[in-house]
């Protein structure tokens, strides 16, 4: 149903029916709620693309903001699948960054009508922007995973990826292992770390003997850790990232740690610094590129009334280095 058809069909003017949807100008709350469930009853027999939603050939794309403290290699890698995608379809990409409880800047792209679509990089749990998207019906896509069914979402199993991981691990013969993730608040974490239990429970490895440490992992208390690590007699270090595990491996081999025969290394995300150690290091392998050209591609599909996969999950693979032989 068009702009044109919904006035008509209430007696309003095409330019009211366009400022109750969007929110913007000064209209009545009778007016608003009349409109919007007027639109809402009407939805199932209404095609979204009859209303013209595209209109920057602008898509906005969230980075963290603590990717510029370090790291970063998935999201730099995911920026570049995603413009890939835009450049494509002859959009162009406006970056912003986000933070967990601050999402003004996401909020200036949309409100100001700057971009037409957004993608997320990074899942959270009660994710303020996806709430705050979700609430006005923003396209959006997320290189990740949520509980809204309305956002595009292209994932890779980081819980499958980390059981298999720590499995094979217990299968070489390591029985005391330290997990470390960046923050249990991103759910790529939250994954991780349930896939890591799922692996002890099934090899009946007990969870209470394990070492965990979750959101601790920075420069300032990495001889806390590692000294920790070596007094509890950690057999394998998992990292949660190549963030983290590249902070590990630097501060072990800087204290004169053998890896892997004092203590074995990692990662449940694989990055070239990891490929660069000496020995190398075993990590989880994702095409993060292709994640982000699947979520800029059905995105751009989507805004353009087109066919598009609301749900797409993307290989890993588990490379197996000398670290942990």
């Amino acid at each position: 149903m068009t702009l044109d058809a919904i006035a008509h069909e209430l007696g309003l003017s095409k330019s009211t029916v366009s400022r109750a949807l969007s929110g913007k100008g000064r209209i009545g709350k009778k007016t608003v709620e009349l409109v919007q469930n007027f639109v809402r009853d009407h939805e199932h027999a209404t095609e979204e693309k009859e209303i013209p939603k595209s209109i920057t050939h602008n898509i906005g794309v969230v980075l963290p903001a603590d990717i510029y403290n370090g790291g970063g290699s998935y999201f730099q890698n995911c920026l570049l699948g995603i413009c890939g995608a835009a450049s494509m379809f002859g959009y162009n990409v406006l970056l912003t960054t986000g933070q967990q409880h601050d999402i003004s800047e996401l909020q200036f792209l949309v409100e100001n009508k700057r971009v037409d679509g957004i993608i997320l990089t990074r899942s959270l749990v009660d994710d303020r922007a996806l709430k705050y998207l979700t609430d006005i019906n923003f396209p959006t896509a997320i290189t990740g995973t949520c509980q809204y069914e309305n956002v595009i979402q292209v994932d890779t199993d980081n819980e499958e990826a980390a059981e298999k991981m720590t499995s094979i691990l217990i299968g070489r013969g390591f029985r005391k292992f330290a997990l470390l993730v960046k923050d249990m608040n991103f759910i790529a974490d939250r994954k991780r770390h349930d896939g890591f239990c799922k692996a002890l429970f099934k090899n009946g490895i007990p969870k209470e003997n394990q070492v965990f440490y979750n959101g601790s992992v920075k420069m300032e208390f990495l001889d806390s850790i590692i000294g920790n690590l070596i007094a509890q007699k950690v057999e394998c270090v998992i990292c949660g990232d190549d963030e983290v595990c590249t902070m590990v491996m630097s501060r072990l081999q800087a204290d004169g740690y053998r890896i892997p025969m004092d203590i074995a290394v990692a990662s449940l995300y694989n990055s070239p610094n990891l490929e660069c150690y000496s020995p190398a290091v075993t990590s989880v392998y994702v095409a993060a590129s292709q994640m982000g050209n699947m979520a800029g591609k059905q995105l751009i599909q989507c805004l353009l009334g087109g066919k598009y996969e609301s749900r797409a999950m993307i290989d890993y693979g588990i490379l197996f280095r000398k670290s942990t032989n």
